[in-house]
């Protein structure tokens, strides 16, 4: 396995205020340039994927930590944790369900094709984390539609 870019213990923070972040702040002047790092590794021998660091500025990253690991995990502010971080170059795989509902629409395909690793999770989590047949049909057809009229996910 590759070298860790991160590989130490540190104190969980959290920005002051109503809805401020969890995060962990990491120093890596290695990194530095780029805006967003996309990592995997562990918290405590809990299992990171798929997450992106954010640059701050001189080497510092802030690494999010979302209610569902929180949760998950019952890591809380003022926890010290054990942080193992790996840079990740793995593609997304986009689900082939996805996929296939996409080959009888070549244009809204092609401008899927071109938009961001980001912005096609945006589109496949929702179609994804539908409970029922019917709301991931839907949500399929607006996908679809706003592909179609060349719309990323967020895009009014």
């Amino acid at each position: 396995m590759s070298k860790p870019v991160f590989d130490k213990k540190i104190t969980v923070q959290k920005y002051p205020g109503k809805g401020g972040w969890t995060y962990i702040s990491i120093f890596n002047p290695a990194l530095k340039g780029a805006p967003w790092v996309k990592i995997k590794g562990t918290i405590n021998d809990f299992e990171l994927e798929n997450q992106k660091m954010a640059s701050m500025k001189n080497g510092n990253f802030m690494l999010p930590l979302n209610a569902q690991f929180r949760k998950k995990t019952g890591i809380i502010e003022g926890d010290v944790v054990h942080v193992v971080l790996f840079q990740d170059q793995s593609e997304y795989i986009v689900p082939e369900d996805v996929l296939i509902c996409l080959e009888d629409y070549p244009k809204a395909r092609a401008f899927f094709e071109t938009l961001t690793e980001s912005n096609k999770k945006y589109y496949v989590d929702s179609v994804m984390e539908a409970k029922t047949m019917e709301t991931k049909v839907s949500r399929i057809n607006k996908m679809i539609d706003k592909l179609e009229e060349g719309k990323k996910y967020y895009d009014l």
